[in-house]
């Protein structure tokens, strides 16, 4: 998180860019820390790599361990020692595929999205306890603020370096 001093820098000038990509860096590691620490609080603690791990499944059903490994950016047997833990605690399944029975396609469990969607809840409430502490008129340039870097983001052209 920011030093106490981080805040109280004057405003970045227009062409500063550093300097805001600099205070952006430290806002994203609070989130981080914000986003470590209330998944931390679920009624099962899993590894940031492991809630990656669900994530990519939730968005990818039935991806097999090759696919998983691609999303992670982690090799086939550290993901697939991963998916073994992640199974015998109930939250993914390991299944034939239909079209191959020898691949396996990876889903996640009932008791898997409950978990992802306790972890959402989490982190949405304490961001959402965040944001309620700052002043409204914060809160409506942050929101400013951050509409705009999506959008220039959305429009940066895919493989663009700094």
């Amino acid at each position: 998180m920011a030093a106490h001093g981080e805040a109280d820098r004057k405003p970045a000038q227009a062409d500063d860019t550093d300097v805001l990509a600099g205070r952006i860096a430290d806002a994203v590691d609070g989130l981080a820390e914000l986003w470590t620490t209330a998944a931390a609080e679920a009624s099962v603690r899993l590894s940031p790599h492991q809630l990656r791990a669900l994530h990519a499944l939730e968005a990818t059903p039935g991806a097999n361990l090759t696919m998983l490994a691609e999303r992670l950016d982690a090799g086939l047997p550290t993901v697939s020692r991963l998916c073994d833990r992640l199974e015998a605690a109930g939250l993914l399944l390991r299944e034939a595929a239909p079209h191959n029975r020898r691949e396996i396609q990876l889903r996640l469990t009932a008791h898997g999205r409950d978990v992802l969607a306790e972890v959402a809840d989490l982190r949405s409430r304490a961001l959402s306890e965040v944001v309620r502490g700052m002043e409204p008129d914060d809160r409506a340039a942050l929101e400013h603020g951050l509409r705009a870097f999506v959008e220039a983001q959305r429009v940066r052209a895919p493989g663009a370096g700094g």
